[in-house]
């Protein structure tokens, strides 16, 4: 019986058939059956590519694609289109393996990297013995093209097909320290507006057919979406040494980023990529030690009574030419350092440094969605804690808001040194509301030692709150139900006099 063949998956590079590895060129010239992929116009790129390694009286297998990128009336559509193909191709290499006949199946690239290949691999492996030599990337190829190392250090590479919706491929750019685009050609249009709308279209750059005769390199801004060609791509390389990247210039900024309140999870992805693109950290100790410094970054810790201190410090930096994050908690515009930052750079000093605001996720909405839509009417937000406002004025709007009906999330509840507000709270509220009026307890949400507790105005406990909770009074219309399923909290959109 004669033994089955072998099946090789030959990566080939990126178009330069002298990328081609010695191994692969071999393993090209020894093979009986060499195998390619193609187009309906019968010309095959990675045929082309291994051309030089090919010898007189091997059989080629050319399998065509039945469709690339028109419509087609298979019964399953696209998808099915190409897996009856793929069945197909594969049954066709799975004779030359039996009759044990090699096949060196060619791949651009390499065969496991968004590569053709695989299709077959996933259905033959089973049956035969399958090697794969591994070729340089397109991603690769266009790296060394635009001469820009493309990471450093701990920067990370993400690597997009831009095949996905423009809203996903924004947020997978703004998060991303550098990245590759790949499949471009028609989808060049919609890559582009979300590189705008990630802000990041000035650091693209657009690479053509890297490493043969006809590539190009040039910005992404300045290149004309009808000349594209599916063997195209787009790379940012990282901001350490991409030369549009903000800060990499020199000019400093102040970016204000909040964390979220307590999950890793709820730090934003734009957020991660301006804490990895800074030089300098600056906030209260406790939140620095939620962040693990990259090698190089400097971090400047500070007490949490020194807002405009700290706000100050930041701007000096950035005024000498830092890119700093200053670090908040939850939402840095909630009660948090990005009020103090913007006072403090109103002042004539420092009007000339550039000061953004990243939002995060604050403690009221992560507290509200672990126990259902508590605000999902109008509400307040206020804070107890009078050591920057009189406790009249906290009074008065506290009045004015049960008045109003609307819920009221409490920020900065008590401390070590403020045991009193929340006694005082409980005895204002029943003033003016029932003692069912619902009321929810979130202390630490989001972190280790989360703790929820639906109660009532009339059962609140004043000594189990402290800074670390949050507190949301419920409207008239706040309902907590009782469910098998899990109890829900929640407002109704529709007001009871409507």
């Amino acid at each position: 019986m004669t033994a089955n063949g072998k099946l090789w998956g030959v990566g080939l590079g990126p178009g330069d058939s002298e990328l081609v590895t010695i191994k692969a060129a071999r393993l090209i010239g020894e093979a009986p059956v060499i195998a390619y992929h193609c187009a309906r116009h019968g010309n095959s790129i990675a045929r082309s590519v291994a051309s030089p390694y090919l010898r007189d009286g091997q059989i080629e297998e050319r399998l065509m694609y039945p469709v690339t990128t028109e419509t087609t009336d298979h019964p399953r559509g696209y998808t099915g289109a190409l897996a009856d193909f793929y069945t197909e191709s594969a049954a066709r290499l799975a004779e030359h393996l039996r009759a044990g006949r090699d096949v060196v199946l060619l791949a651009e690239g390499d065969p496991l990297f968004f590569s053709s290949y695989m299709h077959m691999h996933k259905r033959l492996v089973g049956e035969f013995d399958a090697e794969i030599v591994p070729g340089v990337t397109s991603v690769s190829a266009s790296s060394a093209a635009m001469t820009i190392p493309l990471v450093e250090g701990d920067e990370t590479l993400t690597v997009v097909p831009g095949t996905l919706s423009q809203e996903d491929l924004t947020a997978r750019f703004r998060g991303a320290d550098a990245f590759a685009v790949m499949k471009l050609g028609r989808t060049f249009t919609t890559v582009r507006a979300a590189l705008e709308a990630a802000g990041r279209l000035d650091e693209a750059w657009y690479v053509e057919r890297a490493s043969t005769s006809a590539q190009r390199v040039l910005p992404a801004a300045d290149v004309d979406p009808a000349q594209v060609p599916y063997f195209s791509m787009i790379v940012v390389p990282g901001g350490r040494n991409n030369p549009s990247a903000a800060g990499v210039s020199g000019s400093g900024e102040v970016v204000v980023v909040g964390l979220g309140p307590g999950r890793d999870s709820w730090t934003t992805p734009e957020v991660r990529a301006e804490l990895a693109a800074a030089t300098d950290l600056v906030g209260y100790t406790t939140y620095l030690k939620r962040l693990t410094p990259r090698p190089g970054q400097r971090v400047h810790a500070s007490d949490n009574r020194v807002e405009s201190e700290r706000a100050e410090f930041a701007l000096a930096l950035a005024h000498r030419g830092a890119r700093v994050a200053v670090v908040s908690s939850g939402d840095p515009g909630v009660f948090a350092m990005a009020t103090a930052v913007a006072e403090v750079a109103s002042e004539p000093a420092w009007q000339d440094v550039p000061v953004r605001v990243v939002p995060g996720v604050t403690a009221a909405t992560a507290v509200a969605a672990a126990v259902g839509a508590p605000l999902g009417h109008d509400f307040a937000v206020i804070s107890l804690s009078d050591r920057l406002k009189p406790w009249e004025v906290i009074c008065e709007r506290i009045r004015h808001a049960i008045a109003a009906d609307l819920v009221i999330a409490i920020y900065n509840p008590g401390s070590a040194s403020r045991s009193w507000q929340v006694p005082a709270l409980k005895e204002l509220l029943l003033q003016s509301v029932s003692p069912e009026r619902v009321l929810i307890l979130g202390r630490d949400v989001g972190g280790p030692e989360q703790s929820l507790h639906t109660t009532t105005v009339g059962d609140l406990d004043p000594s189990v709150v402290d800074m670390r909770t949050l507190l949301i009074i419920g409207s008239s219309a706040t309902t907590a139900a009782s469910r098998p399923a899990g109890n829900l909290v929640f407002t109704p959109r529709r007001h009871p006099a409507t």
